[in-house]
């Protein structure tokens, strides 16, 4: 992504300063000194300094299209749905024991005999 744009990175752009080369590739898999990420747009919009070419390689992708609202919209009432479940399992505080206490981080164990211990 180029400073100030909000889209997706598509492509990475590098310079063999050497031979006055501007490479434009595939988006790279991790960032690297020197690379610049680019939207689609900016991608097909960049230019090189006279006296420089520009070697635009194979592979370069759109960005994946937004999900649909709706789509978007099920999903977060699915996700609040599941989120607001009223039958939480909760221990009995009877049958907890603190085996220790460090700061505010206990170690507990269930004393009732009835519960599989892993």
């Amino acid at each position: 992504m180029r400073p100030g744009c909000s889209r997706p990175a598509v492509a990475t752009l590098t310079y063999v300063y050497a031979e006055r080369t501007a490479v434009l590739g595939p988006l790279g898999p991790s960032r690297e000194p020197g690379a610049y990420d680019m939207c689609a747009d900016h991608a097909e919009a960049l230019s090189a300094p006279v006296g420089w070419d520009v070697i635009r390689l194979p592979g370069i992708d759109s960005p994946p299209p937004d999900p649909p609202a709706d789509d978007l919209m099920a999903l977060a009432a699915a996700v609040r749905e599941v989120g607001m479940l009223e039958d939480e399992v909760m221990p009995d505080p009877a049958s907890v024991h603190v085996l220790g206490r460090r700061g505010h981080l206990s170690v507990i164990t269930d004393a009732n005999p009835d519960v599989p211990r892993h």
